[in-house]
């Protein structure tokens, strides 16, 4: 077992790295996107990648599979679901699309049999999740459908212009996020949602800033779904950061 955490920590190093080069537009990460994107887009990017490495690093830290399976969870909805659009379109004329395709259903492969095999194993925290959570989870996960479903649509939801693929891919996203806090919310063990709060936090971290100097340059048709954006972002931000560092009964090293 120390091996595998071991490996979890160096893991999520790797995929840190990567988010940090989305972030940062640096050339050995944005070349690896299947299509030409713009800024916000490769930062959402950024921020989905340092959510992952940021629950990997915890897990791998404290040792707790038992809080993985929601994790794998989320990758494979998110593996299969883009899968099967990286193949669609290699099918209508851009079979360079293929390797994108294979790789989500290398994905789905390696993180079903992770939940599999860790939604055995227990989890060493008997806390319960705190109600606000629970119910804050609830919300998210309405939203996160709602907002995905509209995106795989290719309606505007972000307060940028998408590129087609793009939209359909970060729709997907927000599908297995989705799962993500479902998994916690109906096994409500507070391990169940550390995970999910602490991935939260790092995506509206990597996000929050530079949503606030968007405000000077979005376009007036856009000004909407920014405000509802920042709004999700600082709510989740603080949720995360009461319950992780502040409450007495929930606090990281508690």
């Amino acid at each position: 077992m120390k091996m595998l955490r071991y490996a979890t920590v160096l893991g999520g190093l790797v995929i840190l790295a990567f988010a940090i080069g989305f972030i940062f537009q640096l050339p050995f990460a944005v070349n690896l996107w299947p299509w030409a994107d713009g800024r916000y887009s490769h930062l959402f990017i950024g921020s989905i990648l340092a959510a992952v490495s940021a629950a990997a690093l915890w897990i791998g830290w404290t040792g707790e599979f038992g809080a993985l399976p929601a994790g794998s969870l989320n990758i494979f909805v998110i593996a299969v679901t883009t899968s099967i659009y990286f193949f669609q379109l290699a099918r209508d004329g851009r079979p360079q699309l293929i390797p994108f395709g294979i790789a989500g259903l290398v994905s789905a492969v390696f993180s079903g049999a992770a939940f599999l095999w860790s939604r055995r194993l227990p989890l060493s925290d008997a806390r319960p999740t705190p109600a606000l959570v629970k119910v804050s989870f609830g919300v998210f996960i309405v939203s996160l459908i709602l907002a995905g479903g509209a995106l795989v649509f290719r309606i505007p939801v972000f307060p940028w212009t998408l590129n087609p693929d793009s939209s359909v891919i970060f729709g997907c996203i927000f599908i297995g996020d989705a799962f993500y806090f479902l998994y916690g919310l109906l096994n409500p063990r507070w391990h169940n949602a550390a995970g999910q709060l602490l991935s939260f936090l790092a995506y509206d971290l990597a996000l929050i800033f530079p949503f606030l100097l968007l405000f000077k340059t979005v376009k007036p048709g856009f000004m909407f779904n920014l405000v509802v954006y920042v709004a999700v972002l600082v709510y989740s931000g603080a949720l995360a950061v009461y319950f992780l560092f502040v409450n007495s009964r929930t606090r990281l090293g508690s």
